[in-house]
């Protein structure tokens, strides 16, 4: 299995870097309903051992601190876990603790965890499998693997018109997936899907380019991009305008898989 190639882990660490506190003052990413809904869909046992994979900002991570667990939050990029650090200490939490990492080369031992979960984080994965692969591998057996991430239609030819106004505003990402191909993931990761459920993201499009410093060109190709997918219905984002601000749904799921104990075969 392939592994994402450095000059991508350079351009995620570049972009997250420069977003770090836009991205962790944003409403979406901070807000409490989203994170409890999350550990609350986990209902993790107390004192669980918890790796939050690509934590950012630590925000999950440190709702599953709140929540009694050991944490571990680990990301690429330094920038977001001083953000992570400095907002745990405020919080007084002494049951976490972050650390730099990659995802597709994660530092723990075989089994470590009984939950490994990851937010918003594959669609900047070159090789999201490689990085499920890893999840799974420091997830104990029975254990947990929870993936919430953006989610596009089915249909390849929307989703790819998603795609593309997503890596114009910001590079480091690269194919959000559709429900379908998560679902063949997990199963080759013998990952176990128990719960299922979808939300979304409302953007207002001005904010959510200022968010990632995009430049002046890109932006608006960004822009005329979703005002044609306003006119034409394009990507299944609906986008929509309120007092003349143009705005769009981000979709998202979120999938709360076990570890099976052992390898299963496809007979029946």
């Amino acid at each position: 299995m392939s592994s994402s190639s450095p000059d991508h882990k350079s351009l995620i660490r570049q972009e997250f870097t420069q977003q770090a506190q836009t991205y962790a003052a944003n409403p979406s990413i901070v807000d409490p309903a989203r994170l409890n809904r999350l550990v609350q869909a986990v209902h993790p046992q107390p004192r669980a051992r918890v790796l939050d994979v690509a934590t950012g900002p630590g925000y999950v991570a440190m709702a599953f601190a709140e929540a009694g667990c050991a944490v571990v939050g680990l990301d690429l990029t330094e920038a977001p876990l001083k953000i992570a650090e400095e907002v745990s200490r405020t919080r007084g939490l002494t049951n976490v603790r972050f650390q730099l990492g990659d995802a597709e080369q994660l530092p723990f031992a075989e089994q470590e965890f009984d939950i490994v979960v990851c937010r918003l984080a594959l669609h900047h994965c070159e090789v999201p499998q490689r990085v499920l692969t890893e999840m799974t591998r420091v997830c104990r057996p029975q254990g947990m693997v929870v993936i919430e991430d953006l989610v596009t239609s089915e249909y390849p030819a929307r989703a790819a018109y998603q795609n593309r106004f997503e890596q114009l505003r910001d590079p480091s990402h690269t194919r959000a997936l559709p429900i379908s191909e998560f679902l063949t993931l997990f199963t080759a990761c013998n990952l176990e899907v128990g719960q299922l459920y979808t939300d979304y993201l409302v953007q207002s499009v001005e904010q959510w380019l200022a968010n990632t410093h995009t430049p002046a060109e890109p932006a608006e190709q960004v822009r005329t991009l979703i005002a044609q997918d306003e006119l034409h219905d394009l990507s299944g984002t609906q986008p929509f305008r309120r007092d003349g601000a143009l705005y769009f749904h981000q979709r998202t799921a979120t999938f709360v898989c076990r570890k099976l104990a052992a390898a299963q075969g496809n007979s029946a």
